[in-house]
């Protein structure tokens, strides 16, 4: 098709909720967006060394329900809780700051701590992991590579990675993918983890798109009984191959 949509996007209200969940009349709905903005982008900033999965808001009348969900939840939450009053604290002085509290009337905000399952099958944990070993000038093959080994033990059916810039300092930059497993794209009942982060290294900014297929969702059937109903596949252990996009050969 050539034409490109955001995954999570394409499934929303089928297999994928929304991250903010709020209802606001046409006066109000850009000023509560727009602090749900400044509330992830605060708390990614403060906390970019918690492995921070997903942001979920919740509101209710002038109340804010944060839910966090991260991969280190001790380093959030810090000794007896003090880690959570300094963010809701710090939050809160940065939404008055910016005048966001002014606006939208948000006057209370309850953050809650949710510890991720399984860290290697979270898609923008593993962009993030590819990122910053970018950043450490490691061989980006080297770290795809590890990063689809260590996705595949957690069990998922497939996973896509796709990169792109100037790839071990080369001077024109290209895009490379790599794809283990089946991760469909047209399918609305796939389950489709997608995420996108950027390295930001001495040859400049290199992108990261991953693509992580946790199965299909269908109405009506619970996922553990969808689960144990499609028989196990062998893994074979095969060479990772990866695929330049770029049309140009590497220099």
């Amino acid at each position: 098709m050539g034409q490109k949509i955001h995954p999570t996007g394409l499934r929303l209200g089928i297999v994928q909720p929304h991250l903010s969940k709020w209802f606001a009349d046409t006066d109000r709905y850009p000023i509560l967006a727009a602090e749900d903005y400044e509330i992830r982008r605060h708390i990614e900033k403060t906390l970019s060394s918690a492995g921070i999965s997903r942001i979920l808001i919740d509101r209710k009348a002038d109340q804010a329900d944060i839910e966090i969900r991260t991969a280190r939840p001790g380093v959030v939450v810090g000794r007896q809780g003090t880690g959570i009053d300094q963010l809701r604290k710090g939050l809160f002085e940065y939404l008055t700051k910016v005048g966001s509290i002014k606006k939208s009337g948000t006057s209370q905000i309850r953050i809650n701590v949710v510890e991720v399952a399984k860290v290697d099958s979270e898609a923008p944990l593993i962009a993030e992991y590819i990122a910053q070993q970018l950043e450490r000038r490691v061989s980006f093959r080297r770290i795809v590579r590890q990063a689809i080994q260590r996705a595949q033990r957690a069990g998922i059916e497939g996973i896509k990675v796709q990169i792109g810039g100037r790839l071990n300092g080369a001077e024109i930059a290209r895009s490379e993918w790599v794809r283990e497993g089946r991760v469909p794209l047209h399918t609305l009942r796939a389950d489709i983890d997608y995420s996108y982060k950027t390295a930001q290294t001495i040859y400049g900014v290199i992108g990261v798109k991953v693509w992580v297929f946790k199965g299909e969702i269908i109405p009506g059937r619970e996922e553990s009984t969808l689960q144990q109903e499609q028989p196990r596949r062998r893994q074979q252990r095969r060479r990772t191959q990866f695929e330049d996009r770029s049309g140009v050969g590497e220099s």
